[in-house]
């Protein structure tokens, strides 16, 4: 259920017929980002160390990943 695509494209060989699929980044990393963007704007979290915020951002994620289930 991770693995679920966030930006899947076409890819194009010489730029003319699809040549296959590229899944580009997963749904669960795209949560993830938008997660961290907010926690590091937040100037509670400003000392906070970077890989409890990357840590947190993918429970978050993870949270979301589970919401879209039910």
């Amino acid at each position: 259920m991770t693995d679920i695509p966030a930006f899947p494209t076409a890819q194009y060989a010489d730029g003319v017929r699809p040549s296959g699929f590229d899944n580009g980044m997963t749904l669960r990393d795209y949560f993830a980002a938008k997660a961290m963007q907010s926690f590091i704007l937040d100037p509670d979290m400003k000392d906070v160390i970077n890989i409890d915020i990357a840590f947190c951002a993918y429970e978050h994620a993870d949270a979301m990943m589970k919401a879209r289930t039910k």
